[in-house]
């Protein structure tokens, strides 16, 4: 176990925050990092124990374009305010990753510029990637050399020469020997040597006790940069971009997909491919901005803090603003903010009370840092899984859907669960539990020991009693009782031949006495579901009730034989969209 397997992180692109000049004319030093400082303490208020920053070290613009690696950029400050920001961080527990950018430098970089006034007698020639001395670009330098992404303002270092290896990891060494970073954030690390990045991880072995290489892979089999001798994470866009369109498209098979292959590549071992997971960042749009249903930053989150991985929360993205991508900006995903302005998010902004408590939360519960991960409730609108760490089980339901949904899951030998959001307390029944989650909401269900129980309930009186309930009434969609934060009046007995997957419509199902319920079956069997013709070509939506269990029972049977029991189930089940959630739920 080491420090970053129950981090929490929270990402800063300090010259947006700061309000830096976008462009650094070489003037005066402007103590700017130095307004960072009071971020530090609300950094902490809503849960994060990590700060990804960066890029912070001297450039000509953006901050990838790197003029200096052991410098400070001066719209941001010198060495002694960078040394102060990270001792800060370290007195309330927060650790400090930079970010690296060591695939290219700008072209003030002082190799760079040997080769422009040297030519072939440089000794930095073979410094650069493919240097040609027969080309041109459009600096008119006389010369063309490889770089990143198109532009030749960050021109491509050559990571196989030993002489620029040994300075970058040199440049690492001064950076923890003067600022003493926790690691290190490579960036376009999907480009750079590998042999290179084992030389990198020698060094963070060698440096500093748990000294994190994190790395910005974006397509790819992740395992191929995370092993133990490369690199100890990399950013999870394959997780970034199902998070957000699956709630989009109502598809939750897509998240439990992505989430299912991930952990299939790591050996479905929790430690062995622990990613790094986020919703947004600098580089692409705000969550809220993304999401058609801004109700949806509650599930959205839910699943960020509890699904296998780091989570990491990008600046400002706690208090829902938007910011949306520019074809020739990206100032938008990168605002300057006034921490005064947000004093007393924790208490009157839904969002930021949601991401604290899912903070809280986080840390209190190990089985979320270690867990395995066991999918137990798949459809479009409903997920549901666990996480289980030394004889502790954690339950997480999420739901898209407008209408609540009545969640029936196999839980541990637990007396009772509590939410951890909601402090609503749900008694176990013959080794499972069966809770109600509202439209467009979601939960995490922490087993009964006191401790729990009492984390649960101080959370829940703190801050988000009402905030799920909030976020959902933001959505024009929602109405009547998913608006309202309502769930059903009732709530289904335990019988382990029941829809799993039911969802809760405007007429839950009720509960009845026995002889009600007998007739009532007598009723609808005397019509059997399997006798029904299922038409080939009609889409589910517009099936009748009949024709939706003659489907549901076709699927089961070419899983295996029906029973009696599993017919009476379906036969039981009259709700137009229960029967439709769980005809989409066969693969």
């Amino acid at each position: 176990m080491a420090w970053f397997d129950e981090a929490v992180f929270y990402h800063i692109y300090p010259l947006g925050l700061s309000g830096a000049p976008k462009q650094n004319t070489g003037g005066a030093v402007e103590h700017r990092l130095n307004t960072l400082l009071p971020w530090i303490d609300h950094i902490r208020e809503i849960g994060c124990n990590a700060i990804y920053i960066g890029p912070l070290f001297e450039s000509v613009g953006h901050g990838y374009e790197t003029t200096d690696y052991r410098k400070l950029d001066r719209r941001l400050g010198d060495n002694e305010d960078l040394k102060r920001f990270v001792t800060a961080c370290h007195e309330k527990g927060i650790r400090v990753i930079f970010d690296g950018v060591f695939n290219h430098t700008g072209r003030d970089f002082f190799a760079f510029q040997d080769i422009r006034q040297n030519r072939e007698q440089s000794r930095y020639k073979d410094w650069y990637c493919n240097v040609n001395f027969w080309g041109n670009n459009e600096y008119n330098d006389g010369f063309s050399y490889d770089n990143w992404g198109g532009y030749n303002l960050l021109a491509k270092l050559n990571q196989k020469n030993p002489e620029v290896v040994g300075y970058i990891c040199d440049v690492v060494r001064f950076w923890v020997s003067e600022f003493d970073v926790d690691g290190i954030r490579l960036d376009a690390a999907d480009v750079l040597d590998m042999q290179f990045m084992q030389a990198l991880r020698s060094v963070a072995d060698e440096i500093k006790p748990e000294f994190w290489l994190m790395g910005e892979v974006i397509h790819g089999d992740y395992s191929r940069w995370v092993n133990e001798g490369t690199l100890h994470s990399v950013t999870n866009y394959h997780l970034h971009k199902a998070l957000y369109s699956g709630h989009n498209d109502h598809n939750y098979f897509e998240i439990a997909h992505t989430v299912r292959r991930l952990y299939d590549l790591g050996g479905s071992r929790p430690g062995s491919l622990k990613l790094y997971n986020f919703v947004d960042n600098h580089d692409v749009e705000r969550i809220y901005t993304k999401l058609n249903n801004k109700a949806h930053f509650a599930p959205v989150h839910i699943l960020l803090y509890t699904l296998p991985g780091i989570p990491s929360v990008y600046y400002g993205s706690e208090f829902g603003i938007e910011g949306r991508k520019e074809r020739f900006s990206d100032d938008s995903l990168r605002p300057a903010l006034n921490p005064e302005d947000f004093r007393d998010a924790v208490k009157n902004n839904p969002c930021t009370a949601l991401i604290a408590a899912l903070g809280r939360v986080r840390q209190e519960t190990k089985a979320l840092s270690y867990g395995d991960y066991k999918e137990l409730t798949l459809t479009n609108r409903q997920y549901a899984f666990s996480r289980s760490y030394e004889g502790q089980t954690v339950l997480v339901t999420v739901n898209n859907d407008d209408a609540p949904a009545y969640f029936d899951l196999p839980a541990s030998d637990a007396a009772v669960y509590m939410g951890a959001l909601t402090g609503e307390s749900v008694r176990t029944d013959h080794g499972r539990i069966s809770v109600c989650v509202p439209g467009n909401s979601g939960e995490i269900w922490l087993p009964g020991a006191s401790g729990h129980r009492e984390a649960a309930a101080s959370i829940a009186k703190e801050s988000v009693v009402s905030t799920l309930g909030t976020l959902r009434s933001g959505s024009a969609e929602t109405a009547g009782d998913a608006a309202e934060g309502k769930c059903c009046d009732e709530k289904p007995t335990h019988d382990t031949g029941r829809n799993m997957n039911s969802a809760c419509g405007e007429n839950p199902p009720q509960e009845t006495k026995k002889s009600d319920k007998k007739q009532t079956s007598e009723k609808k069997t005397d019509v059997k579901a399997e006798a029904v013709r299922v038409p080939a070509d009609k889409p589910y939506e517009e099936m009748t009730v009949e024709e939706l269990q003659a489907a549901i029972l076709g699927k089961m049977a070419k899983n295996g034989p029906v029973t009696d029991e599993m017919r009476r189930t379906v036969e039981e089940n009259i709700w137009h969209d229960s029967l439709l959630n769980w005809v989409k739920s066969f693969h």
